[in-house]
C-alpha cells in the first residue's frame, strides 16, 4: 500500500510533507534514455544539419574565401 492512513494515537509518526510525492515520484518513475521515434528524429535532424553545413562550405563565396585567405597567406613578403 503506497499511501497509508495516518495513525491515530501517542506514537503515532509526524506527517509527510506533501511535497514528497511530487518531487519524489518522477525521481522513482524516470524514464531514462531515448526510445526509438526520438533516434530517428535526432538522425534526421543531425543529417539536415549535416546537408545545410555541406551547402554552405560547398557555395562559393565560402570558397572563394578561403581560395583568397590561401593564396594571401602564399603571398607574404618576409
Amino acid at each position: 500500500m503506497l499511501f497509508r492512513t495516518k495513525p491515530a494515537g501517542r506514537h503515532a509518526a509526524p506527517a509527510r510533507p506533501r511535497w514528497w510525492r511530487r518531487w519524489l515520484r518522477p525521481v522513482l518513475a524516470a524514464d531514462d534514455g531515448m526510445s526509438t521515434a526520438e533516434y530517428a528524429i535526432g538522425t534526421i535532424a543531425a543529417a539536415a544539419f549535416g546537408a545545410l553545413l555541406y551547402t554552405v562550405v560547398t557555395g562559393d563565396s565560402v570558397v572563394g574565401a578561403l581560395t583568397g585567405l590561401v593564396e594571401q597567406a602564399l603571398t607574404v613578403q618576409f
